[in-house]
């Protein structure tokens, strides 16, 4: 349980700097931090794996890297279930989902480094947000 904790913490810190950093995504406070890190997970869990499997074809031809389109989509539709916690357009969804996943890489690497369990990121957020 504190696992978990830790990771919804760690994730809404992560999405906290991804708002201060990228123009037109916004997290207005801790809370909708919190709730976007926790809805952000489930969406992932649930429609990233679907829209993955979907797009399977396309991904494969374009060597992975439809699967930063699938990440960009699914931040606009966490964000779209959160209260303070808004993408501006498919750009900033884009550039949103490229900056978290190289936090959440920055943070595991780190992690590894410190010997601590780098399963703490979102592990089910699949190559591109951990």
């Amino acid at each position: 349980m504190t696992g978990i904790l830790i990771q919804i913490v760690l994730n809404a810190v992560l999405l906290w700097i991804v708002g201060q950093l990228v123009k037109g995504v916004e997290v207005r406070d801790a809370k909708a931090a919190i709730f976007g890190a926790i809805v952000l997970g489930l969406a992932q869990m649930t429609l990233g794996k679907l829209l993955m499997l979907i797009s399977l074809p396309i991904t494969f031809l374009t060597f992975g890297l439809f699967l930063l389109v699938i990440n960009a989509v699914v931040l606009m539709a966490a964000a779209s279930f959160v209260d303070g916690f808004e993408v501006d357009g498919f750009g900033a969804a884009f550039w949103g989902s490229l900056t978290l996943s190289a936090m959440n890489l920055v943070l595991g690497v780190l992690m590894g480094a410190l010997g601590l369990a780098t399963s703490l990121l979102f592990g089910g957020l699949g190559a591109i947000f951990g």
